[in-house]
């Protein structure tokens, strides 16, 4: 039973590999035991045919690995914010893995331990004014002389040199002045997200209007009771029957009930009727074609599918009142998060484009200057040129890493987290910016996270407004629009949307 899809030849013959471990380490002589059954698999076709083939490695063989055929193995990169290394907090910037190209290098900016120990307790510190978006709304407002003597106050009660360092000895450590210089790397290396709930003022009410189900395109064969079971290495066949186990349900409308209640929108207090409406509705129908076992026979094999059929039929008949919303901002800024990236090779400089740009996903790229990170993955080439435009012409910008914004948008019944596809920031501007392919701008999806997304850049806006700050503006951007000669300003103005 794979859980994953076996997309790739090898992926078959682990899976299959892994079903020929013998439990006992060894065969036992009992052919039930030493069997191994593929009963059900995505690929069922594609494993028969592979294991009739003589080369098979159904048919046991020695197999000598050549040297040069053994790929390096994937290794796990953290990509974390470039101002955690510039602190000293975070070294592996500085270290691998390597860029292909030419890569800015940068030093900490701090090279005592006494100072870097100052910094990392200035940076927590940082992260407490987040959750006051009343006294530090934005990150700027942390270079307020009173908010500035408050960290240094907070800095010096929690800085405790090393035992070993000798008074008068030990390099004292100006912690004013390594408070004001992390505040202004802080200020220089980060972008102000704010985190915007919105909460409903009253009880949010929702379920799925009575309908009658379109059942024509659903016609099930009653399942067999034997399994044909064909040995792959001698061809023979032989025949077993099923038994009878699983639970066994009075009502035949329970099968198809039981698979509903499943699914995370449906609580069955609320739509018990509803429910056994449409169980009613799906059993008239099977047995208009089948008798009383074949029916039953039916629902308890297909009860998974059946269900699924049916789910996706309520989506279009779901309901939810419509309740008043308060927005409220809950922080003024936010941290910066790490993103893990596989790799299995070194960085690529992102102003060249990789040879097989129809597998974007597995390069990663670095060489940034102006990147809030010191390494992000692309998606499509376009993304890597939208990156060329931005370090060309953006302050400061970033790809978001899951969990950064708390966006979600609605998709049926259910509220999906979206995260945009790049943020920069100009000298009077933040945008949020999605590329997206051509053919796929007017999809319901990308329509669904646009308006999730301008709805969070009015609240941004208007947030921004209280301490004069910066607007956010949402455009989406068609994949081919993006190119060398096109200017952040320009694209911005053609495909920005509007609220």
């Amino acid at each position: 039973m794979p859980l994953r899809a076996a997309n790739a030849r090898i992926l078959i013959e682990q899976s299959i590999g892994r079903g020929l471990r013998l439990p006992y380490g060894k065969r036992t002589g009992v052919e039930a035991v030493d069997r191994l059954n593929i009963v059900a698999h995505d690929k069922f076709q594609e494993i028969i045919d592979e294991a009739n083939r003589p080369e098979s490695a159904i048919h046991l063989k020695t197999l000598i690995l050549p040297s040069d055929g053994i790929q390096e193995k994937p290794v796990t990169v953290v990509s974390a914010p470039v101002v955690e290394a510039m602190l000293g907090l975070d070294v592996t910037v500085f270290q691998k893995p390597a860029t292909s190209g030419q890569q800015p290098v940068t030093s900490p900016v701090f090279q005592t331990p006494q100072q870097v120990q100052v910094a990392k307790i200035t940076y927590d510190v940082i992260r407490k004014y987040e959750n006051q978006p009343s006294q530090v709304p934005s990150i700027a407002f942390l270079q307020k002389p009173e908010i500035q003597q408050a960290i240094v106050r907070e800095v010096k009660a929690q800085y405790k040199p090393a035992q070993t360092e000798l008074p008068g000895v030990a390099p004292q450590v100006d912690i004013a002045a390594v408070v004001a210089k992390t505040t202004e790397l802080v200020q220089q290396k980060t972008i102000d997200i704010p985190r915007i709930v919105v909460v409903p003022t009253s009880t949010v009410r929702s379920g799925f209007h009575a309908f009658q189900l379109k059942l024509d395109s659903m016609r099930y064969a009653p399942p067999s009771d034997e399994l044909v079971v064909q040995i792959l290495r001698t061809q023979a066949q032989h025949s077993i029957g099923l038994g009878k186990g699983g639970v066994q349900e009075k009502r035949l409308e329970d099968y198809i009930v039981r698979g509903l209640v499943d699914f995370d929108d449906i609580a069955y207090d609320e739509h018990a009727d509803l429910l056994y409406d449409l169980a009613a509705q799906t059993v008239r129908h099977l047995r208009s074609y089948l008798d009383e076992a074949d029916t039953r026979n039916v629902l308890v094999v297909y009860q998974k599918p059946i269900a699924e059929f049916i789910h996706a039929q309520m989506q279009e008949h779901f309901w939810e009142d419509q309740v008043a919303y308060q927005v409220q901002v809950t922080k003024g800024f936010d941290q910066l998060k790490p993103s893990a990236y596989t790799q299995t090779e070194a960085a690529l400089d992102y102003r060249q484009a990789p040879v097989d740009k129809s597998n974007m996903a597995k390069y990663l790229f670095g060489g940034f200057t102006r990147c809030l990170y010191p390494y992000q993955k692309f998606q499509s080439d376009a993304e890597r040129r939208l990156a060329v435009i931005l370090e060309q012409e953006a302050q400061k910008w970033f790809k978001p890493a899951k969990g950064q914004f708390q966006l979600f948008y609605k998709w049926g019944s259910d509220h999906l987290e979206y995260q945009p596809d790049f943020v920069a920031e100009t000298t009077n501007d933040i945008y949020m910016l999605e590329p997206k392919a051509a053919n796929e701008m007017e999809d319901a999806q990308a329509l669904a996270k646009q308006a999730a997304a301008l709805e969070w850049c009015k609240h941004a806006s208007a947030h921004a407004k209280t301490y004069d700050g910066k607007q956010w503006t949402y455009a989406l951007i068609p994949h081919d629009a993006i190119a060398g000669n096109m200017t952040l300003a320009w694209l911005v103005k053609q495909y920005r949307a509007n609220v």
